[in-house]
């Protein structure tokens, strides 16, 4: 089979986050074609697009206004997460900076019903706290309103039909959200959504101000699409992820106040269904299954009349596009942006296999799925993607074990360019959904929360348990592999499994949990306590974190970091790298100045992925 260098894959466009005009005449999208994420602008499908921005910045977010011919994007300076807010005429291509606080962070909060002003939140007062802003379309830096004094992570999710309320949403933990209302003429808040533990995703108001749209799993172990009546707080099922494959997430709800238009999506085991159509009243709809590629859908969003919607879309042999198709069904969805594969042949992209495999403890049953209770001797399933690369030879092929970051995350069978390189070079790569994940219910993600946090990494010792059964595998030649909470994971099985691993990578990942969260960003010290405990529990914090059992590492280890990361200090990358070198043990560290959590520039990707390669080379 021929060989490519990870560059060529590195080189392939991914295009996102489409968002339509407010004529509807053209689509916009965020493309890293130059090498840094940037927006382009297309009339139709397969249409020459027209690049709009060249800054060396990655771009965020874009969101069209819905009177005007502009729009308001993100960008921040080295992947520092401080988003600058910016103002793009279209009719002429000037930008006007609308923010110009590089010291804050700014969350979008939408446009108002008249395009006349924006919201947005931003710690500028108060690192640790997001206040609510409101901004004249033209007003310069100086010129926002503050609405509403916060004390936590709190983010804005859109405007009433009539502009006289902001909907906001609290997030104390993942999944222990709450929803208030926001009253811009007299600055009340009250909160809306009822008692209890849930998230709330997807929330927009209904054609009044007084109902809101969401997705949530409040009173039940899936999300479903709900009705929220902000008179009682009572929330009604307006669809649920059932059907004749299991109960899964409903996911990527997109509504359309005037044509009462809609589409969302259910999440089966990681693949996307999409669903079109429109509300027969206030909690029905008339739906049909939109004719969809096995694969995953996201960023889904509508067009100004309701009559179109857009979506992202990949496989694992597709990379990431724009998709349009109409609501009625009358035209399927269609790739709009080209599909460039860098002369790679699509042809040689190999997809992944779901497979499942039993680890440590008894599954639950849903009687007890409240209590987290065994009910039954069998064997906890794990769910997980299984790719062979197409010269696999038994016995003899090494593995990478992905682990996803997090740890409220779920890995999906889109298009990873790093991944169809590992596999082009020869590797099987095995992509768990350890517990903690999402997309398989609250009760799942529960199942790691602090004490219980190293069940999670039992998962891991069970997936390696499952490679040594399989018979293409070289179980000499296994490798820890991970980014984020996932870095995490890799150190703690490299520490607590020492013996079954040829090397470990790592990328940005917690090696002390107790300095982790003393030098995180401030917003999200309380939301990461949740998870893993607080600073007021240290004892827990030492048991999880792998730096003091790093006597235990026997392999070699790579570790990349950016040194503008808000979420994980460059400091834990410091502190394991300095450890395993005292021991002995060989360890190569790459820091990027001008990268934070996610390296984002390509010409940096490029030389992580070579100089991962020849490590991997090396030692494996």
């Amino acid at each position: 089979m021929p060989q490519y260098a990870v560059a060529r894959y590195l080189g392939i466009d991914a295009a996102r986050q489409p968002a339509f005009s407010s004529d509807g005449e053209r689509l916009t999208f965020v493309r890293d074609t130059t090498g840094t994420p940037q927006i382009w602008t297309l009339a139709g499908a397969n249409a020459p697009p027209t690049r709009l921005t060249a800054f060396e910045e990655r771009i965020s977010f874009i969101d069209w206004s819905p009177t005007r011919d502009e729009f308001v994007f993100g960008m921040d300076q080295g992947s520092d997460e401080r988003d600058q807010l910016f103002r793009y005429d279209a009719a002429d291509g000037t930008i006007h900076g609308l923010t110009e606080r590089p010291d804050a962070i700014h969350g979008w909060g939408g446009w108002s019903p008249s395009g006349d002003s924006f919201a947005f939140t931003s710690n500028r007062r108060d690192a640790q706290a997001f206040d609510v802003y409101v901004q004249t379309r033209d007003g310069g830096p100086d010129d926002a309103e503050l609405v509403f004094e916060s004390d936590g992570w709190l983010e804005a999710l859109g405007w009433s039909p009539d502009g006289e309320s902001l909907a906001l949403r609290e997030a104390h933990a993942s999944f222990d959200q709450e929803v208030s209302i926001l009253e811009l003429e007299t600055g009340e808040v009250g909160v809306v959504t009822p008692d209890g533990e849930a998230s709330y995703d997807c929330v927009t108001f209904g054609p009044g101000s007084d109902v809101l749209y969401l997705v949530t799993n409040h009173d039940a172990d899936r999300s479903y699409l709900g009705r929220l009546d902000l008179d009682t707080a009572d929330i009604d099922v307006v669809a649920d992820g059932d059907g004749g494959d299991g109960n899964w997430n409903v996911e990527e709800f997109a509504f359309d106040r005037d044509s009462r238009r809609l589409v969302y999506g259910r999440n089966v085991d990681g693949y996307s269904e999409l669903y079109a159509g429109e509300f027969v009243d206030e909690t029905a709809v008339d739906v049909a299954e939109v004719d969809l590629p096995e694969g995953v859908a996201a960023d889904v969003t509508l067009g100004p009349d309701g009559e179109r919607f857009a979506f992202t879309f990949s496989e694992n042999s597709e990379p990431f596009g724009i998709y349009v198709g109409t609501v009625d069904g009358t035209s399927e969805p269609t790739r709009w942006t080209s599909l460039d594969t860098v002369g790679i042949p699509q042809s040689t992209f190999r997809s992944a296999e779901t497979i499942r495999y039993e680890s440590f403890d008894g599954r639950v049953s849903e009687a007890n799925a409240t209590t987290g209770e065994q009910s039954s001797p069998d064997r906890r399933e794990i769910p997980a993607y299984w790719t062979l690369p197409a010269d696999a030879e038994p016995g003899e092929t090494p593995v990478i074990v992905d682990i996803h970051g997090g740890p409220e995350h779920q890995r999906r069978p889109w298009f990873y360019p790093t991944k169809q390189y590992f596999l082009n070079e020869g590797y099987a790569v095995l992509e768990p959904n350890v517990r903690g994940s999402s997309g398989y219910g609250k009760t799942y993600t529960h199942l790691d929360d602090r004490e219980k946090r190293m069940d999670s990494v039992k998962d891991i010792r069970a997936a390696v348990d499952w490679l040594y059964e399989h018979d293409m595998v070289d179980p000499d030649r296994i490798v820890a592999y991970g980014r984020s909470y996932g870095g995490f994971m890799v150190l703690a099985a490299i520490t607590e499994y020492p013996e079954i691993w040829a090397a470990a990578v790592e990328f940005v990942g917690i090696a002390d949990f107790e300095t982790f969260l003393e030098n995180t960003g401030e917003w999200r010290r309380d939301h990461r306590a949740a998870e893993y405990g607080s600073l007021d529990d240290r004892e827990l914090l030492r048991e999880i974190s792998p730096i003091h059992k790093v006597d235990r590492i026997e392999c070699p280890l790579f570790v990349q970091h950016g040194a503008n990361d808000p979420r994980v200090p460059v400091g834990e990358t410091e502190q394991i790298v300095e450890r395993v070198r005292e021991r002995g043990v060989p360890v190569e560290k790459l820091v990027f100045e001008d990268e934070g959590h996610h390296t984002t520039t390509r010409s940096n990707l490029v030389e992580e992925f070579e100089q991962i390669r020849a490590f991997l080379d090396e030692h494996v």
